[in-house]
């Protein structure tokens, strides 16, 4: 089971239900599973992503990859492929051991010289390709910090621009612009380096829309974004002189054509890989499921807000299935994660017979917890312990809301990394 602490949270029915139906979505997106659907064996071919490669046509096979998902994925791809992979490199979170593919390992969410050195150990695997080789590459959520290689600053400076622009409120498009043009190994510059091979990416999709130049800073895409565009980013919140980037400088990115001619990208799961199941699960239990959003985004506060007003509007039954991303505007010291937040908005106005859930699909809502739920339950429990949630929004706070009322959702790393899952769903008629 993905929910670790299902059974203490499972304290009412309508909670069974709801940790039932993220658990759904949670199984749907795991990443070996993912894998096992999308690689396969068959005669003397080589199935990926539905297309039929002949074996009597490749020279090596490399596995590279970076982000959450590469670990995990690659381990998959081992059990596929054995000893026809060659080699490669992957970059994840963890650390770990593989016995074709070298596991390196990095920082996240700021990147240190660990990813940089990572980043030169992937790039060092695609060297003296030729075109009869493949390169399959795994692309996942929190490969643009592991993929962190700047040409004109520190690592220890590309830090700091993603500090100032995640306080500042910047989203993930915004933030990955900024990122292609501060690293040799994001924008299409993977491409560039596995040239002349070919190229066949799967994408563990993390960014709402699934545009895969933003996924992971799209390492194996070609970038349509600019140094221009990345200038416009900065101009927006403030301008370098507030954002205190003055030294900083851009990169362009690869846009020749050549090197993406013989490359492939591929989405293997998204977030509504997991509102699929989620819908089936709940109408499974009784429950009446809609796909409210499948690519949500906006302030964490103003989402809680509107989700659980949307809740109260609906009839009962009704369960709401949301995927995308939220953003925190930081105003105050205190720790938590976007997902907490929604949680912890939605429960100033929860009422009887309603609940929310908000999950990170990696397992880490900036803690080592996934997410949160809310219902009349955690209302009770915070009142008798004197917690006031409007304070605890005021100073970004959430997981010490939360943390003495046990309404934290653990999972550990999941291995897996789509969008964020959140669920509202209220009591069916009885």
């Amino acid at each position: 089971m993905k929910i670790k602490n299902f059974a203490e949270l499972a304290a009412s029915e309508l909670r069974r239900s709801a940790l039932s139906i993220i658990e759904a979505g949670l199984e749907a997106i795991d990443t070996g599973s993912v894998i096992r659907k999308n690689v396969s064996l068959a005669g003397s071919d080589l199935i990926i992503a539905d297309e039929a490669i002949p074996l009597n046509s490749l020279g090596r096979v490399v596995v590279v990859g970076a982000g959450k998902c590469a670990l995990e994925a690659a381990a998959a791809l081992e059990e596929v492929l054995g000893d026809r992979i060659s080699g490669g490199a992957i970059i994840d979170v963890r650390e770990g051991n593989l016995n074709r593919i070298k596991a390196l390992s990095g920082d996240h969410p700021l990147p240190t010289e660990r990813n940089v050195d990572a980043a030169k150990g992937l790039i060092a695997a695609l060297r003296g390709l030729t075109e009869r080789d493949l390169v399959i590459a795994i692309v996942s959520g929190g490969g643009s910090v592991l993929l962190s290689l700047p040409e004109k600053h520190s690592v220890a400076e590309e830090a700091r621009i993603f500090r100032a622009l995640t306080k500042a409120g910047a989203d993930i498009t915004e933030l990955n612009t900024i990122r292609k043009h501060t690293s040799l190994a994001r924008g299409g510059h993977l491409a560039k380096y596995a040239h002349p091979a070919r190229v066949a990416c799967l994408i563990f999709s993390d960014v709402p829309g699934d545009p895969l130049q933003f996924i992971s800073s799209g390492p194996t895409v070609k970038d349509t974004t600019s140094v221009a565009d990345a200038e416009r980013v900065l101009e927006k919140y403030g301008g370098r002189a507030a954002l205190e980037l003055e030294d900083l400088e851009f990169s362009e990115t690869p846009k020749e054509d050549e090197w993406f001619e013989k490359v492939r990208n591929t989405i293997v799961v998204s977030g509504r890989t997991a509102l699929a199941e989620m819908f089936l699960k709940a109408g499974e239990l009784g429950y009446q499921p809609r796909i409210a959003a499948d690519a949500f985004h906006g302030e964490a506060r103003g989402t809680g807000e509107r989700i659980a007003q949307e809740l109260r509007e609906a009839p009962p039954g009704t369960a709401l299935l949301y995927a995308g991303e939220s953003t925190v505007l930081i105003r105050g010291g205190g720790k938590g994660g976007r997902n907490q937040e929604v949680a912890l908005s939605a429960l100033r106005t929860i009422a009887a017979g309603e609940l929310v859930v908000a999950i990170a699909s990696d397992g880490r809502d900036n803690t080592e917890f996934a997410g949160a739920l809310c219902d009349i339950i955690s209302r009770e429990k915070a009142a008798g312990a004197g917690l006031d949630p409007g304070k605890f929004l005021a100073a970004n706070d959430s997981f010490h809301f939360w943390e003495p009322t046990g309404d934290l959702i653990f999972t550990g790393p999941t291995g897996s990394n789509v969008s964020d899952l959140i669920l509202a769903i209220k009591e069916k008629q009885k």
